[in-house]
């Protein structure tokens, strides 16, 4: 499937890509977990939760479907895991105020990829959809944003510039396998960027040994180098937010400047970002959007079953539209569903209604080009 100039992504009605995982799911994967359930059993529970969920999507009128990352545990660490180099270890600092608080990314060793990571994930994903398939995948600035230089081999890596190096390179590899397996619509997600607007996640930063006023830069050149000489037609966007564990959140505060300039120079054809609450802030930081490029405006939000009211969304987008040409903007949920297998404090029938509230207020908008 090739995107052409009129139908590239991100679309007016779009999703972030984690989707509550269905109680048989639910009890197949703790099932597996606990011996009871073979590997091929728990993967065809997989697969057809996967085509039921993409069956949905398409219904509603959604045109990026995705898996709803049903294979995975947690949003970043599943693909984490399989690059070289890099080990799951205990969560230190921060942490939501939860229990079974998710682990950490820590260096051990060099970075590469070394073998093709879920693109079986996204050929399945594929085969059972009829619009595009969207594949979401942590970004290079995952690798680092929560344990940062303290979590990262000073032997292997006595400067950072050649950790980055490395990461850089292991991404690319990773996403032309993705692209020779027919990704056409990719996204990045990258909490970092509004981590980096809340003063005590920058105090952390500190504590773990980074200065927070160079990470916005450094996390988008990573972006750049994952991307560099990516194909014309891979469409890929770039997810950020402020913490999305069992309806919890992490981080608040407005987007500030610097952080959005740095996160704008990333090269990306567009920006999921949060704003379905007041810990956002306003819009005007949108005003550094460069021309040509998109901003999905998060206004729906994952962590409760209200559903929002239509007009609202509408004055919303009006208000964005003083900041963007509406022609450039879209509309989402702020971020997935479940962003963990936990999932979020909503069911799956409030879900659904809110991807198409979505739709609905899309095609109101663009005038019925969602």
């Amino acid at each position: 499937m090739v995107t052409t100039r009129t139908s590239r992504p991100p679309f007016h009605a779009d999703q972030v890509g984690s989707l509550l995982r269905p109680k048989e799911l639910h009890e197949a994967r703790a099932a597996a977990k606990a011996g009871r359930l073979a590997a091929a059993q728990l993967k065809a529970v997989e697969d057809r939760s996967i085509a039921q969920a993409v069956k949905k999507q398409e219904a509603i009128g959604l045109q990026a479907v995705t898996d709803g990352e049903f294979r995975r545990d947690f949003w970043h660490l599943d693909f984490l895991k399989q690059l070289d180099g890099i080990e799951l270890t205990r969560p230190v600092g921060l942490t939501f105020n939860a229990e079974d608080v998710p682990p950490m990314a820590s260096v051990t060793g060099k970075i590469a990829c070394s073998r093709p990571i879920m693109v079986e994930h996204f050929a399945y994903l594929k085969s059972v959809a009829t619009r595009m398939p969207k594949f979401t995948m942590p970004s290079p600035g995952s690798a680092h944003f929560r344990g940062g230089r303290n979590a990262i081999s000073r032997t292997l890596y006595p400067e950072l510039d050649e950790f980055w190096t490395d990461l850089g390179a292991a991404y690319r590899k990773a996403i032309g396998h993705l692209y020779d397996a027919g990704c056409r619509y990719l996204q990045l997600d990258d909490v970092g960027f509004s981590y980096l607007c809340d003063e005590k996640v920058r105090e952390n930063f500190r504590k773990n040994g980074d200065d927070p006023d160079d990470l916005p830069q450094a996390y988008a050149q990573a972006i750049n180098m994952a991307l560099e000489a990516r194909p014309q037609d891979l469409a890929v966007t770039m997810h950020t937010c402020r913490g999305n564990f069992r309806s919890t959140w992490f981080a608040a505060g407005g987007y500030q400047d610097e952080v959005v300039a740095a996160m704008f120079s990333a090269d990306v054809d567009g920006y999921f970002m949060e704003y379905d609450s007041e810990r956002a802030g306003g819009f005007e930081p949108l005003r550094l959007l460069p021309k040509g490029k998109k901003v999905v405006l998060g206004l729906v939000t994952t962590k409760s079953g209200k559903l929002e009211n239509g007009e609202s969304l509408k004055r919303r987008i009006d208000e964005a539209a003083t900041y963007v040409p509406l022609e450039n903007l879209c509309l989402s949920p702020q971020c997935g569903f479940a962003s963990t297998h936990h999932g979020n404090k909503l069911t799956e029938d409030e879900q659904w209604k809110k991807l198409a509230r979505i739709v609905e207020v899309a095609r109101d908008v663009w005038k019925g080009k969602s």
